[in-house]
């Protein structure tokens, strides 16, 4: 098992920390926003393993109701939509039968949350390389303010999150029928509200579930046999949530 961060001596501790007796632990440096990182680690496992089993992509950046979209957009954009396609491109190749690759989101990655004039940029988009320009375009849209005199939502999170469940649907559509054969799970999910600093910002969240509590969902899907129904869709607390 691999545990991932951008910082080495965060992830360090991270591994140090882990109750002992369980699975063996590594940690290694990633940073999704670096272009190729991606993709070195996943040539590195690929060496070392020849494939791999579980991926859970959870990179996010963090964003406060005090912060200027304008300013943050570029570096949540890189991390939250381009770290997610990094991931999807270069570790959804090495998915073993029976496999899971799971990217966390949220609620807010559905269409309802769009205004209709703007669902055409994200619904039924063929390619990684698709979703990556529609997500250049609003991040440049938030970027130079244009988008404040459009439709888009004022809070970056639902388009990043859009753009999110967009990349699974899109790779998920190209992949489906070779994946289903192998038993492969490839899904968004929500786990719901969480009792964390980021949620604090915004929310009182001081009696939504720790991290840990809400990862038995994400975990349910791992260890359970792999539902069709899931395959490529949001996913919450074992239920789809409709992306029209």
């Amino acid at each position: 098992m691999y545990l991932t961060g951008r910082d080495a001596g965060r992830v360090a501790q991270a591994v140090e920390a882990l109750p002992a007796g369980g699975a063996e632990v590594r940690g290694e440096v990633l940073d999704v926003a670096e272009p190729g990182a991606a993709a070195r680690l996943a040539t590195r496992l690929a060496e070392r393993h020849g494939g791999v089993d579980i991926v859970f992509g959870n990179a996010v950046m963090r964003v406060g109701p005090d912060d200027d979209p304008r300013a943050v957009v570029r570096a949540y954009a890189e991390v939250n939509n381009f770290g997610t396609t990094r991931l999807l491109r270069a570790f959804a190749p090495l998915l073993r039968d029976g496999g899971r690759f799971l990217v966390v989101a949220s609620s807010f990655g559905t269409l309802r949350h769009l205004a209709p004039v703007l669902h055409d940029r994200f619904d039924a988009l063929s390619s990684l390389d698709e979703v990556d320009h529609q997500v250049a375009a609003w991040r440049d849209a938030v970027e130079d303010g244009s988008a404040r005199a459009g439709d888009w939502p004022g809070f970056v999170n639902i388009p990043s999150k859009i753009g999110q469940v967009a990349a699974v649907r899109a790779l998920a559509a190209q992949r489906r029928d070779d994946d289903l054969a192998r038993g492969i799970l490839l899904a968004a999910v929500c786990p719901g509200m969480m009792n964390t600093p980021t949620s604090a910002l915004w929310w009182d969240a001081s009696t939504a579930p720790s991290p840990a509590e809400a990862a038995k969902a994400l975990l349910d899907l791992v260890f359970q046999p792999a539902d069709p129904a899931h395959y490529g869709e949001l996913v919450r607390y074992g239920e789809v949530l409709p992306w029209r």
